[in-house]
């Protein structure tokens, strides 16, 4: 654990120079538990202007904070172009309090390096190394004598700011005022709930809203940013505890800027208005965070940055925890042992009964028995014995008791609960997301929860909150520009739960593009085959596909994007073991793309099998699957061809 210590050595004379970064580099480097502590600190009030800048370890990401005139700015870097420009931070307090944004005294200054590696039960990667440089102001507003604080932390993966109300007691947030001002010519990638994402300028997200939704000129996170200067950035939030989920907004009459908006309504439908938040003092607000990379791939790669700010795991045994893969079966007992079959023939994990189970799901206030048609305890004994999990959906409204219920599924046997329709968005929903991951992990169950919840790192601190939706799902059979935008937005955020509809005729995209969202998305709980049934692939050899998921695993001891262009393609290449996964998926252009097996290991041969489009179909849909193999180095860059809304699957095994 870092602490700081004062500098013994630090003059009076220093301090006045606002708090230079001469003073900071100052102190004494110290090793703890592996890591490497560098520790600061400052004591004496100082109301002068200054700044202090937290620099990531490679030099390249700095975030600067900046006291002038009494007022904060904060304003960040990449190797030396603007990333944001001066832009405002601040809380306004219910009382009428506005910190930060006039008379500010700085009381204390800390900073330290932190350098460890840690663990995930399940991930992009098997190890996640937390590297960053901090820094801290004390800060006091001079016209109420609140004492507050706003850290800066610097990542190589990018940058991330927080405040925290530092006073024993209570308060009560009546707003977060912390800007984001880009450069000229910035694009944002925006969308809100289930639309598709547009391209457009910061001052022109459109109005949206409803009478029982927050209304205006808003943009859910994660928020895909591209600039002119050829930095790419995906605004996410981390470790949202106590607190009501953040939105940006545009500004009026200013072209380059978003402010982060505190939701006061519940996403999609109706529920409590909160226009205030009480928090228990001291009291941390959730991380502002920018995912930076000079490349669209490097958001890919550089996502787990969102976990890295979240709390550590708060679960002592994670054993039970088990990623894996999703059958939905039709709902009656037939179906349910003829999914768990299924799922032993296809190298599944688990099934799951969807809305219905229990009855109507808006009109049936209790998930405590199944609908005559499923006889539960054959199917769940069945599966049990077959070393199968069973899912079981819940509707938000069935779920008020999660104690009650959730003691009852592991009675049962139960693996895990995808809840349905959370209203995700004020304070109280926040905490009762909480509650839910809490009391599943209490009960040994894996919680997915759907609809337009967002994530904010969660999944590190209760990781049987295995995964969440907010997206479009696939099962809307949505466009294949949508679909590869997604790993630079959403899918930055945390895990995504996308319903794989491999082989279904409405699909805008080919069977290919659908495989290789396996391993293009994140998803460590992977629903497969979405709108059917096993009968479907009785006769295998029509489903060339079928080989490819039931190899690929959803969790990962490495990951690396290998070649990406936004709105137009994206590939990942993936390892579990030492066998390879490569998916490359493509919008409606087709196109070939050349990608470098540099990622494998040097010297070893590899077999590429490869799952490719053949002659494009009268619609991607129709587009045939051909399968061929070749050897392959880490030498040997491959030429991926794509049809329109098409896409490949390689697996790279180790040549015996």
């Amino acid at each position: 654990m870092s602490r700081c210590h004062d500098f013994p050595d630090e003059t009076h004379a220093e301090q006045a120079r606002g708090l230079s970064r001469r003073g900071l580099l100052k102190g004494a480097a110290l090793t703890a538990g592996g890591t490497l502590l560098t520790f600061g600190t400052a004591t004496v009030a100082q109301a002068a202007d200054s700044s202090i800048t937290a620099t990531s370890p490679n030099g390249k990401n700095t975030i600067t904070m900046s006291l002038t005139g009494g007022v904060l700015s904060w304003s960040v870097k990449r190797s030396g172009k603007t990333v944001l420009n001066s832009s405002v931070l601040g809380l306004t307090l219910s009382n009428g309090t506005s910190l930060g944004t006039g008379n500010v005294s700085v009381t204390n200054y800390q900073h330290w390096t932190k350098d460890s590696t840690w663990t995930p039960v399940f991930g992009r990667n098997a190890t996640i190394r937390d590297y960053y440089q901090e820094m801290r102001w004390n800060l006091q507003d001079g016209t109420s004598g609140t004492n507050f604080s706003v850290q800066l932390r610097a990542y190589n993966t990018g940058v991330a700011l927080r405040y925290v109300l530092l006073d024993t007691g209570s308060a009560i947030i009546a707003d977060e005022l912390t800007t984001w001002v880009f450069p000229d010519d910035t694009t944002i990638y925006s969308a809100r709930d289930e639309d598709a994402y547009s391209a457009i300028a910061p001052d022109a997200i459109p109005s949206t809203g409803t009478s029982s939704t927050d209304n205006g000129n808003l943009s859910d996170l994660p928020l895909l940013v591209t600039l002119a200067n050829g930095t790419f950035a995906t605004i996410c939030e981390s470790s949202r505890v106590n607190y009501p989920r953040s939105m940006v907004s545009s500004v009026a009459g200013q072209s380059d800027t978003l402010k982060t908006y505190l939701m006061e309504k519940s996403a999609r439908s109706a529920g409590t208005t909160q226009t205030t938040s009480t928090v228990t003092t001291p009291f941390s607000t959730p991380w502002r965070v920018l995912v930076l990379g000079d490349a669209a791939t490097d958001l890919v790669d550089n996502a787990e940055l969102v976990l890295n700010l979240a709390p550590a795991c708060a679960l002592s045994d994670t054993s039970w925890i088990k990623p894996g893969k999703v059958f939905r079966c039709e709902l009656t007992t037939a179906a349910g042992t003829g999914g768990v079959d299924f799922a032993v023939a296809r190298n599944l994990d688990y099934i799951e009964y969807d809305a219905g189970w229990y009855g109507p799901e808006f009109t049936t206030a209790t998930a405590t028995a199944a609908i005559s048609a499923i006889d539960l305890p054959t199917v769940i004994d069945y599966a049990t014995q077959n070393g199968i999990g069973v899912f079981l959906y819940v509707n938000r409204i069935a779920a008020t008791d999660p104690d009650t219920l959730f003691a009852l599924y592991k009675n049962w046997g139960v693996a895990g609960v995808k809840l349905g329709f959370i209203n995700d968005g004020t304070q109280a929903m926040t905490n009762q997301i909480i509650t839910w991951a809490k009391a599943a992990a209490k009960y040994e169950l894996l919680i997915d929860m759907h609809d337009d919840v967002r994530s904010w790192g969660y999944e590190r601190t209760y990781p049987n909150w295995i995964s969440l939706e907010g997206v479009r799902g696939n099962e809307q059979f949505p466009t294949a520009t949508n679909n590869v935008l997604l790993p630079f937005a959403r899918n930055v955020g945390g895990p995504m739960d996308y319903t794989i509809c491999y082989g279904q005729s409405r699909d805008q995209t080919t069977n290919n593009h659908q495989m290789a969202m396996a391993a293009v998305y994140y998803q460590p709980l992977n629903f497969l085959y979405w709108y059917s049934k096993p009968s479907a692939y009785a006769t295998t050899a029509n489903w060339p596909g079928l080989a490819w998921f039931d190899a690929i695993p959803t969790t990962w001891d490495e990951s690396q994007a290998v070649a990406a262009s936004l709105g137009e393609y994206v590939a990942v290449a993936r390892r579990s073991g030492t066998t390879w996964f490569l998916g490359a998926m493509n919008n409606e252009t087709a196109r070939t793309v050349s990608i470098p097996l540099d990622f494998l290991t040097s010297g070893t041969s590899y077999t590429a099998k490869i799952y490719a489009d053949g002659t494009a179909g009268s619609t991607p849909h129709a587009t045939p699957t051909v399968v061929t193999t070749q050897t392959v180095t880490s030498g040997t860059t491959l030429s991926v061809a794509m049809t329109s809304a098409g896409g490949q699957a390689v697996i790279l095994t180790p040549v015996s």
